[in-house]
């Protein structure tokens, strides 16, 4: 697993041993920052079941501001935490090791929002569209953001959340990346 472009371009990131973690597939991560803007800079990233940090790390090599990564296992955390160390982006991050739906409570309480939220939980555990109610309800996108769901193809996701609506569906294998925006931003970018 590599970052594909960047500052960072070609840097090995390290992942936690065992099967608890599936990091995106390079080819599924290469086909999204294929369809995302080249250049990042001035954004602010939230990454949920962060796992390896690989996406919220692509995002910060391309020049994001801060990214705020989110998972609840202290091996994914600790890896996270050291790619970050290697790549030099430790300073432009937050890690939590928390609970999503509770951290996206507290970013809520903080009135925090960001430009991407990329949301990848473990598949086959209905937990893309639960987390994506809470989101919604949290209201931690900022209007002009995006939302990246990688979920399973078992998994169907509502194309109304909220105030999110689906805006865009690509499928590689058994993944499907589901793009989330605000019905304003949908129609300025159509």
């Amino acid at each position: 697993m590599r970052v594909i472009g960047g500052a960072a371009k070609g840097r090995r990131l390290l992942a936690p041993k065992g099967q608890a973690v599936r990091p995106t597939a390079d080819r599924v991560k290469e086909s999204l920052f294929n369809i995302l803007p080249r250049d990042f800079s001035g954004m602010k990233v939230l990454d949920l079941f962060a796992g390896t940090g690989n996406l919220s790390i692509e995002a910060l090599s391309r020049g994001a501001d801060h990214a705020v990564l989110v998972d609840s296992s202290e091996r994914s955390v600790a890896a996270i935490k050291e790619n970050l160390r290697r790549l030099g982006f430790a300073e432009r991050t937050e890690v939590w090791i928390v609970p999503v739906a509770r951290s996206l409570r507290s970013l809520a309480r903080r009135n925090e929002t960001f430009d991407y939220i990329f949301l990848d939980p473990p598949y086959d555990q209905e937990l893309a569209g639960r987390t994506l109610d809470i989101i919604a309800q949290c209201d931690v996108l900022r209007a002009s953001g995006t939302l990246v769901v990688e979920h399973s193809t078992r998994e169907t996701l509502k194309p109304v959340c909220g105030v999110l609506q689906l805006h865009d569906q690509r499928r590689y294998g058994d993944t499907l990346l589901s793009f989330y925006k605000s019905p304003a931003n949908i129609k300025s970018t159509s």
